[in-house]
Order: structure tokens, then sequence, then C-alpha cells
């Protein structure tokens, strides 16, 4: 059988992140443990050598590479539908969103969420245009698709009308790397980044929905409340409209003591979090948010929202709070700083909660969508209930998805 595949987010170099990885982990899985079948790739650019996972995948470089609205359109519209038009596989799955409209393959499409819909605001006006005439009629034109949680599954079903039964979902996961830090390797991690001292990490693009403008509020209050010596790293690239997260940054009272590394290793990730006080990691919107899991493996309490998704992913091992209240997340910030105990309550069930997680997995449940879309025989599978989360803010979090957005 032949299988084309869009991998426009198997980047060159180390540049892989949320997309790039849940097209690299489950991909690799599924040409490997489909040897049977032929994948092609359609890449956008010049392609690195080690995505090519097996004798089985057969790259293609299609132009132009597609970073643009416009190009988006000449891309999937022009040049993607020529080459299916021309090969015909047996199905096309894309796992960024983004498929075509001018094929008659089937197709599978991951939608990693809709915040485009409900904060419109944050994206530029031509990718804003792109996405609002696009996604819908990309959800309605796939015979699958896959949300990466229920939150998400919700999402389609109420923003798009798209029957449950069209819909699977298929997790991320936490890479193996990703494991607790030797107690006595963490001096060295905070001498190194946080001049010896205890600190709280963010990990995410500097981007309007990771909601860094309320975490740098939460945390200068939380240091002129409590004088405490803590710092805050965040660790992540500068992506779109970051400009009123740095108008924040230089209106903080305590701006020393926060820290910005832009992008680090994996290595030195896992060290981060190992070595942390608590990861907080508070959007007002996320599809799944890898930063709670990522956090979880390592051995490190999360604070997190208490909307969308993250209720689901943190799976009751999260502190929750509100992430359009400075003051709930100041609070949570003054809670697990004081309270011990609930840190190695947050470890315990944190540990125990990203088993639930995992590529195999995802991989497995991937193509078992993908063999729906072939045989026409659709089914959607719902989540696992999750326990009840612990919460601050300004209620109670809803386990109903009505009242996830």
């Amino acid at each position: 059988m032949q299988i084309a595949v869009n991998v426009r987010f198997l980047l060159p170099g180390d540049k892989l992140e949320g997309i790039g990885r849940f097209t690299y982990e489950t991909l690799s899985r599924l040409v490997r443990r489909h040897p049977e079948h032929t994948f092609h790739f359609l890449f956008d650019r010049a392609y690195d050598p080690r995505y090519l996972f097996g004798p089985n995948v057969v790259p293609h470089v299609l132009y132009p590479s597609a970073r643009h609205p416009f190009l988006f359109v000449a891309w999937f519209e022009g040049a993607v539908a020529a080459w299916l038009a021309r090969h015909r596989p047996a199905v096309f799955l894309s796992p960024d969103g983004f498929t075509t409209l001018n094929t008659r393959v089937p197709r599978v499409t991951v939608m990693h969420d809709l915040a485009f819909e409900h904060f419109p605001q944050d994206v530029g006006l031509l990718q804003r245009r792109y996405y609002q005439y696009f996604a819908p009629r990309f959800a309605r034109a796939s015979q699958v698709l896959v949300a990466v949680s229920e939150a998400t599954k919700q999402d389609l079903m109420a923003t798009y009308r798209i029957p449950a039964e069209r819909i699977r979902i298929v997790y991320n996961a936490v890479d193996a790397h990703f494991r607790p830090l030797p107690a006595a390797e963490q001096p060295a991690v905070r001498a190194r980044f946080s001049a010896g001292e205890p600190y709280f990490l963010f990990v995410g693009a500097l981007q309007p929905r990771k909601n860094l403008v309320h975490l740098l509020r939460a945390f200068d209050q939380f240091k002129t409340r409590t004088g405490s010596p803590v710092k805050l790293l965040i660790v992540g690239r500068t992506a779109w409209k970051a400009g009123p997260m740095f108008d924040a940054y230089q209106q903080m009272q305590h701006r020393a003591a926060v820290h910005l590394t832009g992008r680090v290793t994996d290595e030195e990730l896992v060290q981060l979090y190992g070595a942390a006080l608590a990861t907080v990691y508070v959007p007002y919107f996320e599809g799944f948010g890898i930063p709670i899991i990522e956090a979880q493996a390592c051995g490190c309490p999360v604070i997190t929202s208490q909307c969308s998704s993250m209720p689901e992913v943190a799976g009751g091992a999260a502190l929750l709070v509100d992430p359009h209240s400075v003051d709930a997340i100041a609070a949570g910030l003054k809670v697990l700083h004081a309270d011990a105990a609930l840190r190695r309550q947050l470890v315990e069930l944190g540990l125990r909660n990203t088993e639930r997680f995992s590529w195999d997995k995802s991989a497995d449940s991937l193509w078992e969508a993908v063999e729906a879309a072939l045989n026409g025989c659709l089914g959607g599978a719902g989540a696992r209930p999750h326990p009840r989360p612990l919460s601050l803010g300004r209620g109670e979090p809803s386990n109903s998805p009505a009242d996830l957005y």
C-alpha cells in the first residue's frame, strides 16, 4: 500500500517542537512497524536524511516551501494536490492540521487545536484568514480527524459540527529521556542556570497564548509578598507577538530574578525540569500541553491552567489555577513554594500520570485512524476519564467538555 504523508514539520537540525515532535515520534514507529507499506514523505524543503526512518520511505521535495498563507495555498492546493493526482496513494496523512481540498484521496488529518478560532487576535491577519477559511473545510473534507485530546475533540464537534464518530483521539506523549534527575546532580544545574537558587520553570514558545504576561506579573507579586530568593526561568524561542511579554518584563519590580534562556538542548531541558522547584505552565488555551507531562516525567511538580485540555492531560496530578487571574497564579506559586509535602505528592502523582501516555500507544492509535479511513469504518475513541484535579482559582473546574472553553 502507498501512503502519502505531509512532513513539513520534520525540519532540518534540532528544531522539532510540538507538531514536529508528534510527527517524528509517530511516523518513525509506523514506518518500522509496517515494512509492508511504502510511505511517501512530502517535504517542502531540503530534508535531513535522519527522517527517512526505513527503506520503505520514499522522500519527495515539493516546492514552494509552505511558510506563508499564500504559499500554503500554493503547496497544498497546488503541489501536493498535483502529486496526489499523479501517484494516487491509498491515503494522505497530514499530522499538522492542514491538508488539501483538491483531491479524491482519502485524508487523515491531525488537528492539534482550534486556538485561532477562539483567540483570533493572537495570530496575524493573513494567517487568521487562511486558518478560518481552510480549517473547517479541511476538517469536513477529511475522512478521519485525529484530535490530540478529548478537549480538542469536543471543540471540533462544537465549532465545526464534526460527528463524534469521525474523530479519533491520539495523545501526545513524553520522550524516554525525560526522567527524574538524581538529587546529587541538581545543585550543579541550579548553579549554572539560577545562581544556585531554587527556581520556577516555564517551557514553551514565547507567544500570546502561553500567557506569559500574567505569569510575569504573578511572579512579581509572589516575590513582593514572600521575599523569597526563588527565580523564574523562561525556556523557549521567541515566536510571534511577544512584544507585550517583553513590555511586562521591563515593568517588573523583580526583573533581575527572571532569566530568559532561549532554546536549550534536550539534555539541558531534562536537567532544568529535574532541578526545578516546580514547572508553571498556565496558557489560557492548549490542544494538549506537552510540558505538563515532560515535567511530571522528570519528577517536577506542576502548576497549570484549569481550562481547555490541561486538566485532562495533568490527570489530577497538578495544581490548577485560573490563567486569567494574576492573583490565582501568584497564589499557586506561593502554595507550592511553601508546601513541601504537596510538592512531594504532586511528584508521585505526576510520575503515575505519565504512564497513561506513550508514543507506542499514540502510533498504534494513529494507524487505527489510517485503517479507518481506508476501510470506511469510522468509530470515535474516547479518552479515559481523568481524576478530579486540585484547583486554585475562581471556581472548581468542571469535567464537562462544554465547560472547558
